[in-house]
Formats: structure tokens, C-alpha cells, sequence
């Protein structure tokens, strides 16, 4: 039997009713009327994700896996030990099979190799697809309920593949990158000092790459036109520097790339889909003639619910960030057309 001063020894066993991380059987479906999320790919991106859901307390469980052994379970453990400081009751549990998740509502997919310095997301195509496509398989499989969050970069391409490995309609395989972006955007606004970034509104649409497209003519801050507030050249340096502000993050970082921002705007789009959210967030989607596009993958603003896309929001863009749109949704769509 295990005495209570065994709980203190390092490496110690949990105690069976103090078991919240690798004790828990998978079962289907939510417990307690909260539903249950998990995170494929335990990395910086991936524990991040885990951080900001099990911290919105809206979550019975949230599961990371990782096919490093120990790794995902170590994070969870260590998240659950700051569950009385960020008040949330959470549970957390780690494992390196995906059968974990089995019957999980939510799956953020951080798996795949990041970016070094002089890679472009597309240089990753192959490397990443040969891990995102089984992952998808098997998520259908063990959860096939779910809605996928997609991460992984090529952000586009990558999400077309799991919505084809696992099955799933259109509506419940999306992209995390335009809520990512436009936070980026509304952080480099902030710089300027005219407005919090909280304070603004702004969507990054396209692509999470070259043919990313923001249409200033929805930008606000404080609900002023951003474009009464700043001038044409400080505004088309701020959509550059969004445009580049990955590639930015991997040249300092030299070893890594992003992972607080990123982890965090995945973990937005789950919380907004169990919450019932109706906020306006920018997606990687499949449209269905919505801004006259069809047969790709491309960031447009969307409403999401319970179980994934519930709406592409139509905004009255100018001809020329319609047309800017349309080529991005092109350009996207011969990239994905290769990736079969």
C-alpha cells in the first residue's frame, strides 16, 4: 500500500485518488457535461495548446501525446501541478499512443518538424506530410467524432491532407493561421501606440505564407478605420512585417520557432468551438463558393461551433483585396492539388 510519506519521494507513485495524469482510462464521449480536447505533438507549440485549454477550465480532460516516451506525460504532470495557481480542474494526462485519445471531442494537431532559419513552410511538405497523414488515419479511428485543428506547417496543404486521411467533412478539419496572424498584426499595430493590440480589429486572410491577404479596409482600432489613424506607409511596413513575422521568430530564436503565440491561437479556436463562441475568427477553410471560391484551402473569417466550421462570414472587401484573396486562394489551391 502506498503510505503517505512515499507521496513525497521524487519519482514517487501516485496515489489512485490523486491520479490525474496517465491513470485515467479513455473512455467516449464528455464527463461531467465538459467535453474532452487533445494535443498531438508534445513540443513547445503542443504544451502551450495544453497550457491555455486546461487553463480555460471549460475541458474534463485534456490529452497530450507525443511518440517520445515520457514526454507528453511529463508536461502533463507538470501542468497539473500549476492547477491551483492558475485555478482550473482540468484533467491532464500524457502518453505516446494515440489510442489515448479515444472519444475526444478536439484535437489540436502540433505534430511535424518545425522550421530552421532559411526554410520556407513548404520546405517541409514531405517531411510533414509523412506525419500528418497517419496521424489523421488514426484520429479517425479512435476519435471519430472529432474536429481537427490543424497546425502543422504547410498550413494549407497540411490540412487538406488530414482532411482527407481521416474522412471527415470539410467543416470539421480546419486550419489554425489567420488567428495567429491577425493577432500579429494587431501586436504590430500596437507598437505604434495608437491603440492596444486588444483594442484591434483585423483579420488576416489567404495564405499562412507569401499570399497572406489583410484587408485594411476591415481594420479598426477602437472602432476608427486604422487607415485614419495610420499612414499608407506604416501600414503596408506593419502587413509586411506580419507577413514575416515567423520567419522573424525562427532568425532570433536560431534553433526553434514560434510556439507561445502559435499554441495559444490553436487553443483559441478550441475554446471558441466549446464555448459557443460568436466571435469572427480567420481560418483555414474549405469554401463552398463563399467569396467565389472553391476547391482549396484558404484563410477566410469564420464563425465556428460546437462541432467545427458553423459559418464563412462574407466581409465587403475592396475589388482589390477581393482580388488579392482570389489569386492567394489559386496559388494555394495548385500547392494542395500537388499534394494529392
Amino acid at each position: 500500500m502506498l503510505t503517505l510519506n512515499a507521496l513525497y519521494r521524487r519519482g514517487a507513485p501516485v496515489a489512485a485518488a490523486l491520479k490525474p495524469v496517465g491513470a485515467v482510462e479513455p473512455t467516449e464521449g464528455p464527463r461531467g457535461g465538459r467535453p474532452r480536447a487533445a494535443v498531438v505533438g508534445a513540443g513547445h507549440v503542443g504544451a502551450v495548446a495544453a497550457q491555455r485549454l486546461a487553463e480555460s477550465d471549460l475541458f474534463d480532460e485534456v490529452v497530450l501525446v507525443d511518440v517520445v516516451p515520457g514526454l507528453a506525460a511529463g508536461i502533463a504532470l507538470d501542468l497539473w501541478h500549476s492547477a491551483g495557481l492558475a485555478r482550473f480542474s482540468t484533467k491532464l494526462r500524457g502518453a505516446d499512443d494515440l489510442d489515448a485519445i479515444n472519444g475526444v471531442d478536439y484535437v489540436i494537431v502540433t505534430a511535424g518538424k518545425p522550421r530552421k532559419p532559411g526554410m520556407s513552410r513548404t520546405d517541409l511538405t514531405a517531411a510533414n506530410a509523412a506525419i500528418v497523414g497517419p496521424v489523421a488515419e488514426r484520429i479517425a479511428q479512435v476519435a471519430p467524432n472529432s474536429v481537427i485543428v490543424v497546425v502543422t506547417n504547410p498550413l494549407e496543404e497540411m490540412t487538406h491532407l488530414a482532411a482527407v486521411r481521416s474522412g471527415f467533412p470539410p467543416e470539421r478539419v480546419l486550419g489554425m493561421a489567420g488567428v495567429l496572424d491577425s493577432a500579429r498584426f494587431r501586436a504590430l499595430v500596437g507598437l505604434t501606440g495608437v491603440a492596444r493590440p486588444d483594442e484591434v480589429r483585423a483579420f488576416a486572410l489567404g495564405s499562412h505564407g507569401p499570399e497572406m491577404v489583410i484587408p485594411l479596409s476591415q481594420a479598426f482600432a477602437g472602432g476608427k478605420p486604422l487607415t485614419q489613424l495610420l499612414d499608407a506607409a506604416t501600414l503596408d511596413a506593419i502587413v509586411e512585417r506580419t507577413r514575416d513575422s515567423g520567419a522573424e521568430v525562427v532568425k532570433l530564436l536560431q534553433t526553434g520557432s514560434a510556439y507561445f503565440a502559435p499554441g495559444q491561437s490553436a487553443a483559441l479556436m478550441v475554446i471558441a468551438m466549446a464555448s459557443g463562441s460568436d466571435e469572427v475568427l480567420a481560418c483555414a477553410v474549405e469554401p463552398h463558393g463563399e467569396y467565389g471560391l472553391s476547391g482549396t484551402r484558404v484563410g477566410l473569417p469564420v464563425r465556428l461551433g460546437r462541432h467545427g466550421l458553423r459559418e464563412i462570414v462574407e466581409l465587403p472587401l475592396t475589388a482589390a483585396e477581393m482580388s488579392a484573396l482570389r489569386e492567394a486562394a489559386a496559388r494555394l489551391g495548385e500547392r494542395i492539388r500537388e499534394v494529392g
